[in-house]
């Protein structure tokens, strides 16, 4: 039986969070809400919506707390990171 590996997803990085993700994100950490996301970004809030779902899906967590230190934890913040 010959195993073939799926070809990785278009714009997926190996860390599994696309940039934009990673950009939401680091937002988020910063205290944005997803109005003031949407617009720095130059995106939709319904966009951003799902961006911060698609995370927290792919993270496995429930809220915001839950992500940033999930977050930290697998090294998608730096070790320094400080909340303002």
């Amino acid at each position: 039986m010959k195993v073939v590996k799926a070809a990785p997803i278009r714009g997926k990085r190996s860390d599994g969070l696309t940039p934009r993700q990673k950009e939401i994100l680091k937002l988020v950490s910063q205290g944005n809400t997803n109005r003031d996301i949407a617009r720095r970004l130059d995106i939709s809030v319904r966009t951003v919506e799902v961006h911060r779902f698609n995370l927290m899906r792919r993270l496995k967590v429930r809220n915001v707390a839950q992500l940033l230190r999930q977050a930290l934890q697998l090294g998608f913040l730096p070790k320094n990171f400080a909340f303002r």
